[in-house]
């Protein structure tokens, strides 16, 4: 029996089987064409064989990354979601799914990582409690880079910078893309009829966090729960696909820092605390040394009478 594909992924809360919107998409899709895949949810993306989350592993074709390639991979295996579809309906999910990147994506980045109120309180937040000491001191920031850098990537201005001007842009085009899938969507269970394909999948996974994770600035939230079919259609793939996760966690106050798990309580918290500046005060220390703010200068010793009881030892 051929080892089975296995899937590295963020690991869920709020409800949902990932917090990560390209991890919602590559679950769902699976689940949709039934590929019996090794889940493995981590919170820490340098235990994926790529270095980043989503990724699946074949014992033949290597690793790979980024949703349209895990689904092509997929495919290959014969396990095809869009497998019934007709070829005007394959170019419709080209269409949307091109729709969905140009238009949603950005705004969905802007909110979750670089709307400040937003990323502080929710996505630094969960990231920073979740992610294993003390990577989770560096990650949260390397990932919020990665992220704006794909901000510029998609919207093609490697001079772009987060504004008010950049915000109603973006969730301008959003929310004219969420009316337009909620028009296409119509009354159908899903977007070609009974059966779900891979653009149930992408849109499933850039609408689920949306309508899951809360936010304090939460313009899209508004808008997408304004369109009952969309939000039900969330629900509805949720409760067939992903029954357990579906299952509301108890809630947690994102703003409220007593309720942080045990990062936060006694008796951790002292040691973390200590744990936490002396991690901070290595990493400037280190960093001022590579980038040559603090240099040490050796200056030869002048020769003495040596000593007999001032014998240096080398530790191993």
């Amino acid at each position: 029996m051929a080892a089975p594909l296995q899937l590295y992924c963020w690991r869920g809360d709020h409800g949902l089987p990932s917090v990560d919107a390209d991890c919602l998409t590559v679950l769902a899709y699976a689940k949709f064409a039934g590929a019996p895949l090794k889940v493995h949810k981590i919170t820490n993306p340098w235990r994926s064989p790529t270095g980043i989350l989503p990724a699946l592993k074949t014992t033949e074709e290597g690793s790979f990354s980024q949703p349209s390639k895990i689904i092509i991979q997929l495919r290959k295996q014969k396990y095809n979601a869009d497998y019934d579809l007709s070829a005007k309906e394959g170019a419709d999910t080209l269409a949307f799914v091109s729709l969905l990147e140009e238009k949603l994506l950005p705004a969905l980045i802007y909110t979750q990582w670089v709307d400040a109120k937003n990323y502080v309180d929710v996505t630094r937040r969960w990231y920073a409690e979740n992610i294993p000491f003390p990577l989770n001191f560096l990650l949260p920031n390397r990932i919020h880079g990665r992220q704006l850098e794909r901000l510029r990537l998609v919207r093609g201005d490697p001079t772009l910078e987060p504004g008010e001007q950049l915000e109603k842009e973006l969730y301008h085009d959003a929310l004219e893309c969420m009316t337009l899938l909620s028009q296409r969507l119509g009354s159908q269970k899903f977007f070609f009829g009974d059966s779900p394909s891979s653009l149930d999948a992408y849109v499933f996974g850039h609408l689920a966090p949306l309508l899951k994770i809360k936010l304090p600035n939460g313009k899209l939230q508004q808008h997408l729960n304004s369109l009952d079919n969309l939000r039900q259609f969330c629900t509805n793939i949720l409760e067939l696909y992903f029954p357990s996760e579906s299952r509301e966690a108890p809630a947690k106050k994102v703003s409220n820092h007593a309720d942080g798990g045990d990062f936060d309580n006694e008796p951790h918290k002292r040691r973390n605390q200590i744990l936490s500046v002396l991690f901070a005060v290595g990493a400037m220390l280190g960093y001022a040394f590579l980038s040559g703010i603090i240099t040490i200068k050796h200056t030869p010793a002048r020769l003495e009478e040596p000593h007999v009881d001032d014998e240096e030892e080398e530790e191993d």
